[in-house]
């Protein structure tokens, strides 16, 4: 094989490397957040950890690649990720098994906790990722990329990330939907086993390779190393480190400013993980072009940087004038992919360049060990950059000073790279557009607000927290309103108040002696405070902290119930606090929570249902929210939810499931012993409940009526979840009917 189509063969393998590597991510990240919750501590502890294996895989290389021809190492690290991958399932269940004690022995310590998703991550996710890791350093050594390493290692980066761009988007919108997670696993290590057969194949080309390499490309070499010579080499390598610091922690800026704009579904936030790779991809595939020419490369990576910083601004300032203008939902997307990839395509073009100045400042260094340094310099700086915006950047500055402070980062390691080479002009121009294009990035909350929430409401009160962005507003009725990341959540008009309150005094009346209940989330707390005039002792597990304050706006609607001395609120993951808890209760319920948002897929599964099922007395009652949807969906999540339940009534035009172990029986006693207390009778009569009339009056239909309307088919799981990935389900699927849906409530009552 000529070495040209060699080399064209090797970059399909890296590129289907890329596609695995980061379809394994997107699943690793999925399914650990079915053990440790989907919280932002958790979620950044389990990205710290795959982060650090492949940090730890760079730094590795250099002594993998001499254990034989480094396209054979390359094949036998595809095969070890293949082998590791496919052991997840197991290792999932080990990790589980291990971080159950630990986390039950000390639910409130933060520290003791990070420790034990730190060690159980890294069972699950060390062997894999460091694999990963050494991928691109040990290719590095073999001839066929050595003869015009400064080219080729910049199409090498580029191509791999073209395939993490590639399987984002085919995991995102096809894979997890379409085959589920498992499927998909054994899928990518396929991928990878061939990916293995191909390099094994391949290193038996590559002897040759140095010898036939072109003269354009070996000149190019000799142009990048005399650059080389223009900037210290650590400098350098301080410049990626910081680099990867900012680009990942303006990724989680953008992130959270987005769901401003676009609804937060996971297909939006794979369409702006796709766009951040897209503009990697292609800002690696220019330099590798251009770094076969002689340049001032240093000249080059500092212009580069200092770009990027004026860029990042512009991003926001691009998407608040698209929004502005007054485009919808299907213009501000493509608005939104083009503020984001200017500023992904210059990150993209950075990391080739700096590749080549470091590699090539020290010819007799190791090529295998310079790659994995500066790979994992720039790695562990995206490791700081994850923790950095989540716990630090957000909460105290807020989305819009956060990204004007990450631009200013890129603008120091600009100003750092001229003033290494005594130039002082060029620093003060990019510091000129810097602070001029600060003043028009304006705030997303203030952009979004009369378009998304009405010219009648106004922004009361808000809060950018480490989960979530939590904003109370006031609306048309003189009354509150909360938005969490931009999205309606709670209001305390009156029809909304009522029915948020049916979610909790529904089961609390069923029931005939409700005293330990359970309320999964608060929003703006009318649920928990329905069930609070009810029991003795009321658990309430929410996600975020900021929603915790936003409910103070709420007191009048939610009788006061976070000082209630019968009300325990834990700011936790709902599901993660159904694995670990050993409680039993009387009733479960829960708030709102939309199925098709990203990450909702996790309430709606069989194996959430059968958690709240576990964790009933053997009396108990469990309701749904499943309100009144497509038909697909309607039926897969009543399906879902009878499957687990089969005792399963319909109540209120359809809106609410109660699940219960037994058959329900009805009495006028329900209704009566709990309108016998005056505090528990005014509640009920602000939701008209007066009489056990008025509650058989909202029954729908019972277990029989239900399965017979469903009928067989798919139910949800944690491996595929259809409602969140609902492009999986039949396109213009109508409206659930639910007309002939009809049961005998008489069949249940006993007088």
């Amino acid at each position: 094989m000529r070495p040209r189509s060699a080399l064209r063969s090797l970059c399909l393998l890296f590129f289907l490397s890329g596609a695995c590597g980061l379809t394994y991510q997107v699943l690793w990240l999925r399914l650990l957040s079915l053990v440790f919750g989907v919280t932002v501590h958790a979620a950044s502890t389990v990205l710290a950890s795959f982060m650090g294996g492949l940090a730890l895989g760079a730094i590795l290389a250099e002594r993998l690649a001499r254990r034989g021809h480094p396209l054979r190492v390359f094949a036998a690290l595809e095969a070890g990720v293949a082998v590791s991958a496919l052991a997840t399932p197991l290792l999932l269940g080990v990790a589980t098994a291990a971080y159950r004690p630990l986390s039950t022995a000390s639910p409130d310590s933060l520290t003791l906790l990070t420790v034990a998703r730190v060690l159980c991550s890294a069972a699950v996710l060390l062997v894999p990722t460091v694999l990963m890791g050494a991928t691109l350093p040990v290719l590095s050594q073999a001839s066929l990329v050595r003869a015009a390493a400064d080219t080729r290692l910049g199409t090498l980066y580029a191509v791999n990330t073209a395939g993490a761009l590639t399987g984002a988007l085919l995991t995102g919108f096809v894979l997890i939907g379409g085959l589920g997670i498992q499927r998909t696993f054994f899928l990518a290590a396929a991928v990878n086993l061939l990916i293995a057969a191909g390099a094994w194949w391949l290193a038996a080309t590559d002897a040759g390779a140095a010898t036939s390499a072109p003269a354009a490309d070996a000149h190019a070499g000799d142009a990048s190393a005399s650059a080389g010579r223009e900037l210290p080499p650590r400098l350098v390598l301080v410049v990626m480190a910081v680099s990867g610091f900012a680009a990942l922690a303006l990724e989680i800026v953008w992130f959270r400013v987005l769901v401003q704009f676009l609804p937060a579904t996971t297909y939006a936030f794979t369409t702006m993980l796709a766009t951040v790779l897209a503009g990697i991809a292609g800002g690696s595939a220019l330099a590798a072009r251009h770094l076969a020419r002689p340049a001032a490369w240093g000249d080059r990576l500092a212009w580069t940087q200092g770009a990027t910083s004026v860029i990042v601004l512009l991003s926001l300032a691009l998407l608040g004038r698209a929004y502005d203008a007054g485009w919808g939902v299907d213009r501000l997307a493509p608005a939104a992919v083009a503020a984001i990839l200017p500023a992904a395509l210059l990150m993209g073009y950075a990391f080739p360049v700096a590749l080549a100045l470091w590699t090539r400042a020290d010819r007799a260094g190791a090529p295998g060990r310079a790659v994995g340094r500066l790979y994992s310099a720039n790695v562990l700086g995206s490791i700081a950059g994850s923790l950095v915006a989540g716990f630090v950047l957000l909460p105290r500055l807020g989305s819009r000073r956060a990204l004007i402070a990450l631009g200013a980062l890129y603008l120091l390691t600009a100003v750092a790279l001229f003033a290494s080479r005594r130039r002082w002009l060029p620093p003060l121009a990019l510091a000129a557009a810097f602070s001029a294009a600060v003043p028009i990035v304006p705030d997303p909350f203030e952009v979004t607000l009369e378009r998304r929430h009405g010219r009648s409401e106004r922004l009361f009160w808000r809060e950018e927290g480490v989960q979530t962005s939590v904003s109370i507003h006031t609306g048309a009725f003189r009354g509150w309103l909360m938005y969490l990341d931009g999205l309606h959540q709670a209001s305390d008009a009156p029809e909304m108040v009522k029915l948020h309150r049916l979610i909790g005094h529904l089961p609390m009346v069923l029931h005939p002696d409700p005293r330990r209940a359970l309320v999964v989330g608060l929003g703006g707390g009318a649920t928990p405070g329905a069930v609070s005039q009810h029991a003795s002792d009321v658990h309430v597990v929410e996600l975020s902290d900021s929603v915790r304050k936003g409910a103070e706006f709420f007191r009048h609607v939610n009788y006061d119930l976070l000082r209630q001395p019968n009300v325990t609120l834990r700011v936790d993951d709902g599901r993660n606090f159904l694995t670990l808890t050993r409680d039993r209760f009387d009733v479960v319920t829960a708030d709102l929570i939309q199925p098709v948002h990203a990450g909702a897929g996790h309430l709606y599964s069989r194996e959430y249902f059968s958690l709240v099922r576990d964790v009933l007395d053997d009396d108990g009652l469990a309701l749904q929210w499943i309100g009144l949807r497509s038909d697909a969906q309607y039926k897969l999540i009543m399906r879902t939810f009878l499957d687990v339940f089969p005792e399963t009534t319909l109540w209120l035009g359809g809106q609410l499931m109660v699940g219960a172990r037994r058959p329900l029986t009805l009495t006028p006693a329900l209704v009566d012993a709990k309108r016998a207390r005056a505090e528990t009778r005014t509640a009920l009569d602000e939701v008209g409940l007066d009489s056990f009339e008025t509650l058989l009056s909202w029954y729908v239909a019972g277990p029989d009526e239900l399965r017979r309307f469903v009928g067989d088919g798919p139910v949800l799981t944690d491996d595929r979840p259809l409602v969140e990935y609902h492009r999986s389900l039949p396109a213009n699927d109508p409206p659930v009917d639910l007309s002939g849906v009809q049961g005998d409530v008489q069949r249940l009552v006993r007088r």
